[in-house]
């Protein structure tokens, strides 16, 4: 089989979800790379400290051949095992480190010489990153979007992944957006939601067209900030407005945030620790807004709050949730909603419940 060359092509490696071996360090990668790349680091955290430290105080040369003198024998061998492997499963990906440079030409040679040709991405990763930041600041300038928007409840993430090309800021953040918003795996590093947002993008734009449809958002979904660039179309962007009856949107939120949250703690922890993680999951996110709420308001919720727990473990009943979903929502998320719809600029474009808004869009972009 004839080798592949090495490529330039960045869009069509996001496009096409083509695998990325990152032979960057262990804290380069944590610090961010990109969706489905795998670290399989030419040197770990330790020995590239090491080396940078050679290398500032005896030039590159130097730091080349204590490379070479910490990364060989056992070592060599098995990180050369590990890029097999990863290549006997993704033969059609690529690899890739910080500049292009050294440590992924070394590895391709290395891999060359274990009898293997495999390409890398020319520029690496600082060549990708500039690509996704460049392309995110076009879209965010010319793409045409609809915002979904609507009070806390309405079940606006269902309503957006039922429209035909949505992007899920929540989703890509990890993160439902609130106080409450919290999930049981971790949020990525900025970097990566940066990043995973500009593929996100570029996808909806290279692979649907059309209007790209998002949820109404904050500036920070949970530690995740959006470009403040997007943010400033989004308040400019028109509108569609989600409704739903108070009795509905106690019941997606009781769904959403009792129900399923509490199923994934016990999935992740077991039975007895996770109960005990999503009870101080759900009395911690009403805390967090026990300022805003004000001492007394928050006593009151946080006793409704623990009776319904204590319901919810002797016997199953999530409906005692209810007792503070509905105050919470009527007297706090919903004035702070009201408030926020009226400093927006963009045009309302139709407004009712998910059958209504689904029906809209149907007939502003037929397929």
């Amino acid at each position: 089989m004839p080798s592949r060359p090495d490529t330039e092509n960045y869009l069509s490696l996001f496009l096409n979800n083509t695998p990325l071996m990152d032979v960057r360090a262990p804290v380069e990668f944590a610090r961010g790379s990109f969706p489905g790349a795998v670290n399989a680091p030419l040197m770990n955290d330790e020995e590239r400290h090491r080396v940078g430290i050679c290398y500032k105080e005896k030039g590159q040369d130097e730091a080349i051949r204590l490379g070479h003198q910490l990364v060989s024998g056992d070592v060599q061998a098995q990180r050369i095992e590990t890029w097999k492997r990863f290549i006997a499963n993704h033969p059609e990906g690529y690899l890739f480190c910080f500049r292009g440079g050294l440590r992924s030409r070394l590895t391709q040679q290395w891999i060359r010489d274990a009898g293997i040709d495999y390409p890398l991405v020319k520029g690496g990763y600082k060549a990708l990153r500039r690509f996704l930041i460049d392309s995110l600041d076009e879209l965010i300038n010319s793409a045409d979007f609809r915002i979904i928007s609507g009070r806390t409840g309405t079940g606006k993430t269902r309503v957006l992944h039922q429209l035909p090309n949505p992007v899920d800021l929540e989703g890509l953040a990890n993160h439902r957006g609130s106080s409450f918003g919290r999930q049981v795996t971790p949020q990525p590093s900025q970097i990566d939601f940066e990043n995973r947002l500009a593929v996100a993008m570029l996808k909806a734009h290279h692979l649907k067209g059309g209007p790209i449809y998002l949820e109404d958002e904050s500036r920070l979904v949970g530690r995740c900030a959006l470009p403040d660039a997007l943010k400033e179309r989004m308040a400019r962007t028109p509108l569609l407005i989600l409704e739903e009856s108070l009795e509905d949107r106690t019941r997606i939120i009781r769904e959403d945030y009792v129900e399923n949250m509490a199923a994934d703690y016990m999935s992740r922890d077991g039975e007895e620790a996770g109960w005990l993680n999503f009870r101080d999951y759900l009395l911690g996110a009403l805390e967090r807004i026990s300022k805003r709420l004000g001492g007394e308001r928050h006593r009151q919720l946080k006793n409704l709050m623990e009776h319904a727990l204590t319901q919810q473990e002797s016997n199953g009943d999530l409906e005692g949730h209810d007792a503070w979903i509905q105050p919470l929502l009527q007297d706090y998320y919903d004035p702070m909603y009201d408030y926020q719809l009226r400093q927006k600029q963009g045009k309302i474009l139709a407004r009712g419940d998910s059958g209504a808004l689904l029906e809209w869009a149907e007939k502003a972009n037929p397929a």
